[in-house]
């Protein structure tokens, strides 16, 4: 089978459940999106200890349900996909419980940046937020799984805590923003 069908060319895409539409369907840009976080966390499990590959690769597999969803479109047959279970939302409530107990509380917010694989989890953190937008701006439209957006929203809770988490076992010092304190002074080369 050839990578390229040449089908999309004008503009359109087919779903799942059968039918097409424009590449700039609302559909297309939430499980696009999707697809944009999951490649993202697939960068930042490059850079993250052992013990938190599974959750995150837990968490893109459970992308890829939701997408399926979203790709299969409006079907008149029923279609053998995967289930999002409730208890993914409770799985990120507990692991956030668990991680934020193993850090010290926040009191400022902070800029993204203190280590690479903090980075990385604000960096994911942002599209996640951008495919709940998206998510949420289809379900304006027509109906979708609430589960799938309450999914999206305690997952860039987890993903901010993940980051915090990250920065703190690796001994890194958490960049904070303190509009009392003005802003740092620019190098020499700038």
């Amino acid at each position: 089978m050839k990578i390229y069908t040449k089908t999309g060319d004008k503009g359109e895409t087919g779903l799942l459940g059968g039918g097409r539409v424009s590449k700039a369907d609302l559909r297309i840009e939430a499980y696009g999106t999707l697809d944009e976080l999951n490649a993202v966390l697939g960068v930042l499990v490059q850079y993250v200890p052992a013990e938190d590959v599974e959750p995150i690769r837990r968490i893109q597999w459970t992308l890829f349900t939701i997408g399926s969803h979203l790709a299969a479109g409006r079907s008149e047959k029923p279609l053998p996909l995967p289930i999002l279970e409730p208890e993914e939302v409770r799985w990120l409530e507990n692991d956030i419980d668990r991680r934020a107990a193993e850090i010290p509380p926040m009191r400022h917010f902070i800029l993204p940046g203190s280590c690479q694989s903090e980075a990385y989890a604000q960096l994911a953190r942002t599209v996640c937020r951008r495919a709940e937008r998206r998510l949420v701006a289809l379900h304006a439209q027509e109906a979708v799984n609430p589960l799938f957006i309450e999914y999206l929203n305690r997952l860039s809770d987890w993903l901010f805590v993940l980051g915090r988490h990250l920065s703190h076992r690796a001994g890194a010092e958490e960049i904070l923003w303190k509009p009392e304190k003005s802003r740092p002074a620019p190098s020499a080369g700038s």
